[in-house]
């Protein structure tokens, strides 16, 4: 039995073994929520004082220790309400690196997702909790009784036991509809307005496209570098040598030749320099395999061992191979370069709308995600809606999660 399996009914259904299993699980989820309205109040408490106490200094210092706890509590129900609603329950903080002690509460108090923790913790604390109690004082209502009635028999024990049978048939029918709408009034109070999530939404596109647009025009200016680099400047050689054995064919035709089989060189090592270039930009191997061959090309050139696990349908579009592809060899770079490893793996799937990737190593850890060749990946993932996730704690191992949505 899951303890947080979702709520997939709310009628009263037949008296049965899983219905009455599932409405243990219930009231005991409801239980835990009425228990965390003591933190909440608690934390309900300190947070509004905090707010007119900020003009002096008690005000941050509360701050500082009370909205860390009520985000790891908030995380918590989040999770919970999530799990019974079968949902996920999005968190959109502002962004804190970088401030100070007192730069983070100046921020909290202009973050709208800040005082839906606190809304939510005084929900907890009152009607919340309130909600949540129903069902396990329903369900041991007629336990006093039955003690009463075992102990000393009576018509008036008998008769409120009977009286109390009620509260197991209220028990049985509003159990789950009451921790369904608990679950359902956090996820509401995070979530925020419809306008709010549109808002957030336009941001976060905005933000995609900015990145977007930088990444393209790094690459355009990476692919003119390159080419004036490597091919361009080559061609140029390849010029002034044709134009010199021209000079010298009549007088000297064994240099003119030297000349010429130099040029055809130096051609040769231009035309690399051009194939270096496209697979810069979309690999073959990318446009001849698909994703899942592109990477095991990809691990096979590797100088350590590296597994490749793919689950993948014939083709994804195009730009979300490419993506994945370009984010998947900086993630194994990186490995290469800075963990130590001595294996890493590759694990691709498909759900049929998201495309999944995790690249792991087993070296020393310590992966910052904040890192260039990191923000380089997000950016580029970002674009697509793509998320990425870092675990790497000291020592190892680092596992690279990454979800782009896409249909095959």
């Amino acid at each position: 039995m899951r303890l947080l399996a979702p709520i997939t009914s709310i009628r009263p259904g037949p008296v049965d073994t899983q219905g009455v299993v599932d409405r243990l699980r219930l009231t005991l989820v409801s239980a835990g929520y009425a228990l965390a309205g003591v933190p909440a109040l608690a934390l309900a408490i300190v947070l509004t004082l905090a707010i007119p106490l900020g003009l002096i200094s008690v005000g941050f210092l509360l701050a500082l220790a009370a909205v860390p706890a009520t985000s790891a509590l908030a995380e918590a129900h989040r999770r919970v309400s999530g799990a019974l609603l079968a949902t996920e329950i999005p968190v959109a903080y502002a962004d804190t690196s970088g401030a100070g002690a007192i730069g983070r509460p100046m921020r909290w108090v202009r973050d709208p997702a800040r005082w839906r923790d606190l809304a939510f913790v005084w929900f907890s604390a009152t009607g919340g909790a309130a909600m949540s109690l129903i069902p396990p004082v329903l369900l041991a209502a007629p336990v006093p009784y039955l003690v009463g009635a075992v102990v000393d028999p009576g018509w008036l024990w008998v008769l409120l036991l009977g009286a109390s049978g009620l509260g197991l048939v209220g028990w049985w029918i509003v159990t789950p509809p009451l921790v369904r709408a608990r679950a359902s009034a956090e996820a509401a109070i995070f979530r925020g307005s419809r306008v709010r999530q549109l808002e957030r939404r336009v941001e976060q596109v905005t933000e995609s496209r900015s990145a977007s647009l930088d990444l393209a025009a790094k690459e355009i200016r990476r692919i003119e570098r390159d080419l004036h680099d490597g091919a361009q400047a080559r061609m140029a050689a390849v010029g002034m040598t044709l134009g010199l054995a021209g000079q010298l064919v009549r007088s000297d035709p064994d240099a003119a030749a030297a000349l010429v089989e130099e040029a055809r060189a130096a051609t040769l090592a231009a035309l690399e320099d051009l194939r270096s270039v496209v697979r810069g930009i979309h690999p073959p191997v990318l446009a001849d395999r698909g994703l899942a061959g592109a990477i095991e090309a990809l691990a096979v050139q590797l100088p350590l061992a590296t597994s490749v696990v793919t689950s993948l349908p014939r083709r994804l579009p195009d730009p979300v191979e490419s993506a994945a592809y370009f984010a998947i060899a900086e993630c194994l770079t990186n490995t290469i370069k800075h963990a130590r490893a001595t294996s890493a793996h590759v694990h691709a799937s498909h759900d049929g709308s998201r495309l999944r990737i995790v690249v792991g190593d087993d070296g020393r850890g310590g992966a910052d995600p904040s890192g260039t060749g990191l923000i380089g990946v997000a950016r580029r993932l970002a674009a697509f809606d793509g998320t990425l996730a870092v675990d790497s704690p000291p020592g190892g191992p680092t596992v690279v999660t990454m979800e782009i949505p896409c249909e095959s």
